[in-house]
């Protein structure tokens, strides 16, 4: 559509909202300036466009608005600034040690120290050190507690001293519940009304948050998805993400579950779906008939997934059901008047009239379709029916039949994660089945670790008030914590002798958990089938101690009665869960649970931090002194490893247990570190010596240049000796060799881990060529300096035949999406020239790579 040629509106209006004159930025009259009713843009489009507008960028925002209203994928750059960011404590802490780093140079270089603070509103919700030592018994959550507090006393202390110091800064201490299900419960806003000279203005709440499950926000209409610690530090200083906008994408949503069809099912199955359409990057926006009945909690479960679409968000307007969610959860009800009038003044309330909406590309999904579902054994979109959980691994069957555990048992069983403990309807519905299980007198084997990671205390409140708490726990389903456990690699150890059992008899058992993430070696290194599945489903299989049964058909177990009991005889009714909702879950159980915002006792008096260097949790980094990128030539490469498909974060960074025998391992036990607290790599962040160590270090890796050898090994050339990827990398260090890392398809998936790029920097990785990044991830390496290749379209380490043999050259100039000349030289000596496609995407991100990463390109800033 073309402009009216008319000048430019005054978008800045002052508006009546329930009685208060309020500043508000008008999109719908840009709109009609330009010819463009907003009514047919996407609901995540006029969001961006208010954003743009805010920030007196008119011409950028008309461009924008022209391309949504023709159905072009946007195509072009801008700069965000979110009302706020959302950190949990693994990467929030690692973000303040670089600030606190960041304030020693300021004070070197003659400024003021406490000028270095968030100038964004900045909330970091410690929830991801709790680990499940104990569980299955009623003093599993006091003994948890006890120890997360004495391993991470350290980390408690600087984030004490950090609160004290920084400004804009919440902290949320730890067994208050998961990141995401806070912000959903007390965080999120909808609307920022802020008060400056006198003057209220109000705007659409945004969110930015450095865990990438921050999408969740998106299931209440706000804007917001995650990226990596390293641009969240950039935000936190002021500098807004400067990316391209991707694809907008409709997702038209139609039919009605079936009965007994959860929230978590359509989730996974939308999962396996979208990733098949590559929905890669896109922006996501949900539509259509079903919306007006599908509550707000079960969108927060499906959106919580983007990541695993490998979407940026997935979107859901606000609606009636969206003010229904935040009055149920206990917020003002004069404030909700407010947001809802806000959102529909301007344009931004969903009235369920979608047959004005155009997208670029648009895809339909029948809620009629979905089953009873899980996703494993590895990916969360390895969608399956029940029916189809007991094929979905091969058994050897050749176990020791006097041993009580086999092939396809189910060892641990966790109630965890932010996906679907903040879903009330999923969680009372696993309080239902106990109550139904034990009623019938079943029971769980011996040998399954059960526990229950409610997101909030919210939810031990209305089980314990619905009376389904004590069914869970003679289940073993006992409160181990309030925070991120098993789904992030927290399980702890298994049952006593299952281990054992397991290594002597080389056994393929299961783990099933209400999580999103089931990579291979992330619940436990043990376990090599990992299935995801609605939390009502967790308990029916932990009754059943097997993935090795079809429960479609076969009985869950024998009842004290001696009658066999199938899942239909627990399996409660929709009427049963709304019964339970309208009742227990009310807004004066929200309101009565205070967030605390205490980390420890102890209190740092000093504006600059005082270093401890026998730390071995926190040690001053070392990234302001990383070197510039411009016209560098990478020449005589070596490969570190060459890897396949679907890599993900936790492939490059662990964040579960820290072996004995690992060079993160010995540097602790060097250290006079007992073993019992090596903690996690996920609670070492803020150590650069431990957590290099501890890259590519997952027992699951498969690098191709050691077939035979399990994760954590590499060969390095011309000797071709096996090695650790540590100590080759230290190898190639002593002889000034960069090294590149090849890999295959989707290269970085999985979580925003800032460590997947700083761990292979401090490795000396130059360039990582692969066929497709994550998104995610593909930032991060930049953040780190380091180089992003594609192969082009078809091409990749196969068609080459690249072995990992070769050294390898690369040519500047480097430009966004520009090709560039890779120089491959082979064992035989001949050299031979491949292109690849430099993945920059922005002059944006080109000036940060430039720099040679994100620290430098903000020194730099700093000192200009």
């Amino acid at each position: 559509m073309k402009s009216t040629g008319n000048k430019d509106v005054d978008v800045e209006k002052i508006v009546n909202i329930c009685g208060e004159y309020i500043r508000v930025w008008d999109v719908k009259s840009l709109g009609i300036n330009e010819g463009i009713s907003i009514s047919s843009l996407p609901f995540v489009g006029r969001l961006l466009v208010e954003a743009i507008v805010r920030r007196g960028l008119l011409t950028d925002a008309k461009h924008l608005m022209h391309r949504l209203a023709s159905g072009e994928n946007p195509d072009c750059e801008f700069a965000f600034l979110p009302a706020r960011i959302l950190m949990q404590d693994y990467t929030g802490i690692p973000a303040l040690v670089d600030l606190a780093a960041l304030r020693e140079h300021v004070h070197a270089w003659g400024g003021n120290e406490r000028s270095i603070n968030p100038i964004i509103q900045t909330d970091i919700v410690v929830d991801h050190s709790i680990l499940v030592d104990s569980a299955g018994h009623k003093d599993a959550i006091k003994i948890n507690t006890n120890l997360e507090r004495q391993r991470n006393r350290e980390r408690y202390n600087f984030l004490n001293w950090a609160a004290s110091k920084f400004s804009n800064l919440n902290v949320v201490s730890h067994g208050q519940g998961i990141v995401h299900q806070i912000n959903l419960e007390r965080l999120a806003n909808l609307v920022v009304f802020q008060e400056t000279d006198g003057v209220t203005s109000a705007y659409p709440d945004s969110v930015i948050g450095t865990d990438s499950h921050t999408t969740m926000a998106n299931g209440l209409g706000i804007l917001g998805w995650g990226v990596g610690g390293l641009e969240a530090e950039a935000i936190m200083l002021g500098e807004p993400i400067c990316t391209k906008i991707p694809p907008i994408i409709g997702v038209q949503l139609y039919g009605k579950p079936k009965p007994g069809v959860f929230a978590t099912d359509i989730a996974l199955n939308l999962t396996r779906v979208l990733r098949e359409h590559n929905v890669v990057g896109s922006l996501i926006e949900f539509y259509g008939p079903a919306l007006k009945d599908l509550p707000a909690a079960d969108r927060c479960t499906i959106a919580n997934m983007a990541p695993e679409f490998g979407a940026m968000c997935a979107y859901f307007p606000i609606d009636s059901l969206t003010i229904d969610y935040m009055r149920q959860t206990g917020r003002d009800a004069k404030e909700l008047q407010r947001i809802e009038t806000y959102y529909k003044q301007q344009g931004f309330w969903n009235f369920n009239s979608d047959d004005t909406l155009v997208f670029g590309k648009s895809l339909h999904f029948d809620l009629g379709s979905v089953e009873t579902t899980v996703a494993g054994p590895h990916y969360p979109h390895q969608q399956l029916n029940l029916s189809q959980l007991r094929n979905a691994v091969k058994y050897t069957d050749i176990n020791n039949s006097e041993s009580n555990i086999h092939d396809g048992d189910v060892v641990i069983a966790a109630i965890t994660s932010c996906t679907n403990t903040s879903n009330p309807k999923g969680m009372l519905a696993a309080g239902l089945v106990a109550s139904k299980a034990v009623a019938l007198g079943l029971s769980v084997p011996s040998y399954v670790k059960t526990s229950l990671a409610p997101g909030s205390q919210a939810v031990t409140r209305y089980l314990s008030d619905a009376g389904l708490l004590p069914a869970l726990e003679l289940l073993g389903f006992y409160v181990v914590g309030y925070g991120c456990t098993t789904c992030n690699g927290g399980a702890g150890e298994l049952n006593e002798g299952v281990a054992d059992t397991i290594v002597k008899q080389n056994l393929s058992v299961a783990a099933v958990l209400s999580g999103n993430r089931n990579f291979e070696g992330r619940v436990h290194r043990l376990i090599k089938a990992n299935y995801l599945a609605s939390p009502a489903l967790v308990v029916a299989l932990a009754i059943a101690g097997t993935v090795r049964k079809d429960l479609t058909n076969e009985p869950v177990g024998i009842g004290s009665s001696g009658n066999l009991v199938y899942l239909s005889d627990i399996w409660p009714s929709d009427d049963e869960i709304d019964e339970l909702e309208n009742k227990y879950v009310t807004p004066d159980i929200f309101k009565s649970i205070a967030i605390s915002d205490e980390t420890t006792s102890s209190c740092i008096d000093e504006d600059l931090y005082c270093w401890d260097i026998d730390s071995t949790y926190i040690q001053r980094p070392p990234y302001f002194d990383m070197s510039e990128n411009v016209g560098k030539e990478i020449v005589n490469a070596c490969a570190l490893l060459v890897l396949g498909d679907n890599i993900s974060t936790d492939h490059i960074s662990p964040v579960g247990a820290i072996a004995i025998e690992s060079p993160a391992g010995k540097y602790l036990e060097k250290a006079g570190i007992h073993y019992c607290n090596y903690n996690t790599y996920g609670s070492r962040r803020s150590n650069h010596q431990v957590m290099m160590r501890g890259t590519f270090a997952n027992t699951s890796l498969h690098n191709e240049l050691v077939p035979m050898n399990s994760g954590g090994m590499t060969r390095y050339w011309p000797e071709g000796i096996v090695a650790t990827v540590f100590d080759a990398a230290q190898h190639y260090k002593s002889k000034n060799t960069p090294l590149i890392i090849i890999a295959g398809k989707n290269y970085g998936i999985g979580s925003s881990r800032d460590w997947a790029a700083r761990g292979p920097w401090f490795l000396g990785v130059k360039v990582v060529i692969a066929e497709s990044f994550e998104r995610i991830h593909r930032t991060n390496l930049i953040a780190m300096g380091i180089l992003p290749i594609e192969f082009k379209p078809g091409s990749g380490r196969s068609e080459y035949s690249l072995t990992g043999e070769e050294t390898y050259c690369i040519r500047p100039p480097y430009r966004p999406f520009g090709e560039v000349n890779i120089v491959v030289k082979r064992k035989n000596g001949y050299e031979e020239t491949i292109q690849g496609i430099v993945r920059i995407d922005s002059q944006a991100e080109m000036d940060i790579f430039n720099k040679g990463g994100v620290f430098p390109y903000l020194k730099s800033k700093l000192i200009s």
